[in-house]
């Protein structure tokens, strides 16, 4: 008899800069918190301040630094500061890249494909991708914008391919509102399903549009539910899968 075991879907939120957003992101239930290593940023934080921040973390909950075209020497002496840090490679890194700057790998690293919006999506060999940086622990998908990093974008889902030979993290213009969606149409198409957000999660400002690093906390829980929602959806579809569309 064939066993279907239900996978969860890993969360992570990004882009943190105060304490009481780790507290809050760690309260609600994630399983990685992201800290921008990348100066141009407005969510950037200082080598030191990620630190800082992720000593608040309890056990089993990972620190990621994401870092942009930064030197292997750099890489290698920031994630030195964080116990357990993953990197997160957000720029042009070639696979020799990625591994010289952990150590030939011996640091776990997240790879981010960035996907093109619109119908250039399809476009995009996301199977040749993580064929390119199969020491990964796995492939990141955003949304290709101006500049580095997330824009609060999402891509066409639905042009990625329908088998990747890699555990994937879906990014890019996530909110508690369309993140079930995104599981329910991606979760099939790798090896595991995981999911990383930012903007979504922040606090509105005046203007209403997202306080770029101020995470929302309410809006942090209302994430994991939605989060929660799909995978609840997906264990009670035939082999706790749901057909990509």
């Amino acid at each position: 008899m064939t066993v279907f075991l239900q996978q969860r879907t890993r969360i992570k939120v990004c882009g943190l800069t105060r304490e009481e957003d780790v507290d809050a992101a760690v309260a609600a239930g994630v399983d990685a918190v992201g800290f921008v290593l990348y100066a141009p940023s407005p969510r950037a934080v200082t080598p030191e301040r990620a630190a800082q921040l992720a000593r608040r973390l309890p056990p089993f909950v990972t620190p990621v630094l994401l870092f942009v075209n930064e030197a292997a020497t750099n890489v290698i002496a920031t994630c030195a500061l964080t116990a357990g840090a993953t990197a997160q490679f957000h720029g042009d890194e070639s696979a020799a890249d990625c591994l010289a700057a952990t150590g030939h790998g011996a640091r776990p690293f997240v790879r981010a494909a960035r996907i093109p919006l619109g119908e250039e999506g399809a476009r995009f060999d996301l199977v040749k991708y993580a064929a390119t940086y199969s020491q990964a622990q796995a492939i990141l998908l955003d949304a290709h914008v101006e500049g580095y990093g997330g824009g609060g974008k999402a891509f066409h889902w639905s042009l990625l391919p329908p088998s990747v030979n890699s555990h994937l993290v879906l990014s890019g213009g996530l909110t508690p509102a369309n993140v079930t969606d995104g599981i329910l149409q991606v979760r099939a198409r790798g090896l595991s399903l995981a999911v990383d957000v930012s903007s979504g999660v922040e606090r509105d400002g005046p203007d209403g549009k997202p306080l770029r690093g101020i995470k929302d906390a309410d809006k942090i829980h209302r994430f994991v539910a939605a989060v929660r929602a799909a995978d609840a959806q997906l264990a009670n579809t035939p082999h706790g899968l749901l057909p990509a569309t």
